[in-house]
């Protein structure tokens, strides 16, 4: 047995659950899991089999439900139960709450009314793609999920462009062609990057390579199952602005507005819109 019952203070307890392979939660979590007073979970099910698994037993309790769609109405009961003095427990379907989970309104509903919020912390889909990915890890800037549609996404990675981090994506396989298609036009083909997928599971795999290899991958290969996307920081120098102009000018003799400030933006690593602008006002010039 791994677990042992514990005395928890009254407040609400956020735990960190394995992102593929049981083994990987922590033995504080299995402690607070089998004692606190009231327990709340992103997925009901997959925690019930976890606790089953590690031998957990629920002695009566019951899980209740706490997600995106659960409404003001599920906070509320878990906040009346810590009103009550109990030791509520939340965790997350994989990974560490409140990245790319519900439970910060939780969070925030119960640290405003003064009840002590603490965390057991554990695995993240995030940070074990960034240990394995081969890029810098200094400094980095955590994206989630980026927007369904085309042009929402692209409007997203314009303005990601210039942080001076590894960027790190979540993404669906039904949508990984596509976002890697758009983070390679709009970040530049030839930025370094990874594609992690299944962490920790028996299909674990890491696809390194530039932005346009791994665009092309996910086109002959579509990836599977979880996946996480990172991209190196900028490495491009300063672009001087009369280059950009020169360099429109002589693109819009023989391409349209548009395709010039394509072709002129990918070449300097600029931001598409502002390319655009100035092609737009140098075709009326």
């Amino acid at each position: 047995m791994n677990h042992q019952k514990v005395s928890l203070a009254p407040g609400l307890y956020f735990l960190a659950t394995p992102i593929g392979t049981a083994r990987d939660i922590t033995l504080r979590a299995l402690d607070i899991l089998a004692s606190a007073d009231v327990i709340a979970a992103e997925d009901t099910r997959s925690l019930r089999r976890l606790m089953e698994i590690h031998g957990v037993p629920l002695e009566g309790r019951r899980i209740f439900a706490y997600h995106d769609h659960s409404g003001p109405a599920a906070r509320a009961h878990l906040i009346e139960a810590l009103r009550e003095g109990h030791s509520v427990a939340y965790a997350s379907e994989a990974g560490m709450p409140l990245i790319a989970d519900p439970g910060y309104d939780l969070g925030r509903a119960a640290a405003e009314a003064g009840f002590a919020v603490t965390v057991a912390p554990g695995p993240s889909a995030a940070l074990a793609a960034l240990t394995l990915a081969g890029l810098p890890t200094d400094a980095f800037f955590f994206a989630g999920f980026l927007p369904n549609a085309k042009g929402a996404r692209r409007t997203r990675l314009e303005a990601l462009r210039d942080i001076p981090g590894t960027l790190i994506f979540y993404e669906s396989p039904k949508r990984i062609e596509a976002s890697l298609a758009d983070i390679a036009e709009v970040l530049g083909e030839e930025r370094s990057a990874a594609v992690c997928r299944e962490l920790t599971k028996k299909f674990e795999e890491i696809r390194r390579g530039s932005l346009a290899e791994l665009a092309e991958g996910a086109r002959s290969d579509p990836p599977r199952g979880e996946i996480v996307i990172l991209v190196d920081r900028s490495h491009s120098e300063p672009v001087n602005a009369s280059d950009i102009e020169s360099d429109l000018r002589a693109a819009l003799q023989d391409h349209s507005v548009r395709d010039a400030a394509d072709l002129v933006a990918r070449m300097h690593g600029q931001k598409r819109r502002e390319v655009y602008q100035l092609a737009l006002q140098l075709s009326k010039g």
